[in-house]
């Protein structure tokens, strides 16, 4: 446990990339001065090459694509903007590098800037500190914008093509999140064959993520439940996050679809973060699968899954990654393997083949890393647990939060765990 709690993923010398690239609320910690650097920076890391750019729904959007387009341009580079992309369609079209103005699972007064180099990985935390080095830099000039129109049908046909099979007679809620998947994914679906019941998908610039989506399962679990629905599945605002719920609306979260994927694709290997649940594990052991660990943040699932040579992983938040005809994760495809994989049986029937230990999570909204006090009396619970329960303790990637999280195998002593350490966490930070 004590190389789990290692794991906690900081910045590093970052600055502004997080865990996810960079994220702030608009105005505030993200400026369009900072985009357009960051524009400009990040084409003159790639050698002034080609950045093709997309965004999501944010009414924000338009205008920092526009200004991460003309940094490119100061550095002598060539912009090309898509408009509204989900964050994978951009990974598998980028250019020298791609871009998407996105905040991804965050409120609608967030945006941010992610990053993906010519082969659709995202970038290390080495590269993100060059590219920090480079906002200052100054301009070169002479480089262009162009924009294009069809790279939704592009990444639509590939998914399909790549990641779809017969869904006749399936009855499924889509959950659009009034994000980059409005109208994209009900599609993929209704090609397929299914009857679609399509919710979250008419975006207004201030809706994405708002009462619906991967962050906020509630009105997908009613209308599955409601409709008499065979299951329902949702994503977040930039479409890299995919849950699910099963017919009776209870919620199916990532360690389970990815539990669901492992044993119906036959991997050999699989990689996840320090917050999959230790039932997980146990399933993983039974069946001879190797899990490899990571710290939170699906990039560094990525890079073990591409020092490894693994072709799936993800984590418990709905990141799935199956990088076999793709580069990173994909909502999309994500669901779509998983109603493949359920073919013949109910999602419930599927997903119990896993069992869960109770978590119980608490968010502490403080900024700052974790106290050496913290760290250690986590790691001396852990080895008085001796691998019936466990704590973890790290500091959000993405907001100014330190998140807390207690395991076991009831609710009441998960819960208790959870809360002294939070309760800790107060007192050595409040």
């Amino acid at each position: 446990m004590a190389d789990l709690l290692a794991l906690s993923g900081s910045a590093g010398k970052r600055r502004y990339f997080g865990t996810d690239g960079v994220r702030g609320i608009v105005g505030e910690d993200l400026t369009v001065d900072l985009v357009e650097r960051l524009g400009k920076a990040a084409a003159l890391w790639s050698g002034r090459g080609r950045v093709f750019v997309g965004r999501d729904t944010r009414a924000s959007g338009a205008e920092l694509e526009e200004a991460f387009g003309r940094g490119v341009v100061s550095a002598g580079g060539s912009a090309v903007l898509a408009g509204v992309l989900p964050t994978p369609a951009v990974a598998l079209l980028a250019l020298d590098l791609g871009a998407v103005i996105t905040a991804s699972h965050n409120p609608p007064e967030y945006n941010g800037v992610k990053l993906f180099d010519g082969d659709g990985h995202k970038l290390s935390d080495a590269v993100e500190e060059e590219i920090e080095a480079l906002l200052l830099a100054p301009e070169r000039g002479g480089g262009t914008i162009d924009r294009v129109e069809v790279a939704t049908d592009s990444y639509l046909e590939h998914i399909v093509e790549r990641f779809g099979s017969d869904l006749a007679g399936l009855r499924i809620a889509v959950d659009c999140a009034n994000g980059a998947y409005s109208g994209i994914a009900p599609e993929a679906f209704e090609q397929l064959g299914a009857e679609v019941t399509a919710i979250g998908s008419e975006p207004d610039g201030h809706n994405i993520n708002v009462g619906c989506g991967a962050t906020d399962l509630s009105l997908l679990s009613h209308e599955v439940r409601e409709k008499g629905l065979d299951l329902g599945v949702a994503f977040d605002g930039d479409g890299d996050r995919m849950l699910a719920v099963d017919a009776a609306g209870e919620i199916v979260d990532g360690d389970q679809i990815l539990a669901v994927l492992a044993l119906q694709l036959d991997v050999e290997l699989v990689a996840v973060t320090v917050m999959t649940n230790l039932g997980f594990h146990r399933l993983m052991e039974e069946r001879g699968i190797r899990v490899l660990t990571t710290a939170v943040g699906d990039r560094y699932v990525l890079e073990a899954l591409r020092r490894d040579g693994g072709l799936l992983g993800g984590e418990q938040s709905g990141h799935v990654i199956y990088l076999r005809d793709h580069v990173t994760g994909d909502g999309l495809a994500a669901a779509l393997l998983l109603c493949d994989a359920i073919r013949g049986r109910t999602l419930a029937e599927a997903v119990a083949v896993m069992p869960r230990y109770a978590q119980a999570k608490e968010n502490v909204r403080i900024a700052g890393g974790v106290p050496a006090a913290i760290l250690s009396e986590a790691a001396r619970l852990n080895e008085e647990l001796a691998g019936r329960g466990r704590v973890f303790v790290r500091p959000s990637g993405t907001e100014p939060l330190v998140r807390v999280l207690g395991e076991a195998e009831t609710e009441e002593e998960a819960r208790e765990l959870c809360a002294r350490i939070a309760s800790l966490v107060q007192r050595e930070l409040g």
